[in-house]
């Protein structure tokens, strides 16, 4: 549903985007990169970039915008894309490079997705600090 694949087991349910990973590194040239095994290098720092090479901001945002919906399923990558996504106004080609080694990563990563135990005591609890009526 929605690029999400669901597998209920009766101990578990697996919620995985395997397929939507595959089309996405197709859609990107990136089917046959080389896998990597961190999202991002331990000292990557990424700044605005002004004298670094302008990318094609289409592509860029085409390319985060498809990343942002792969977290569904995959929390592991969320801090390494949204630190790339405030780079969508005026991409450089040091931030396709990050970009790009999430996808090497997503290559090595395939099978990963969010494991829910039917053993598990879950409990959402959700809280808000809004006074809409006074606002």
């Amino acid at each position: 549903f929605l690029g999400l694949q669901i597998k209920q087991m009766k101990q578990c349910t697996f919620v995985y985007q395997t397929k939507y990973t595959k089309d996405l590194l197709r859609r990107f040239k990136m089917a046959d990169c080389k896998p990597i095994s961190t999202p991002m290098g331990s000292t990557a720092v990424l700044d605005p970039d002004e004298d670094g090479e302008v990318v094609d901001q289409k592509e860029y945002r085409s390319m985060i915008g498809s990343l942002l919906y792969l977290t569904a399923s995959r929390p592991d990558i969320q801090f390494a894309i949204c630190l790339c996504a405030r780079f969508q106004a005026s991409p450089r080609a040091s931030h396709r490079q990050a970009v790009k080694r999430i996808m090497r990563y997503l290559q090595h990563t395939l099978e990963f997705g969010i494991w829910y135990s039917t053993s598990s005591s879950i409990c959402l609890s959700g809280y808000s600090n809004a006074d809409f009526g006074g606002c």
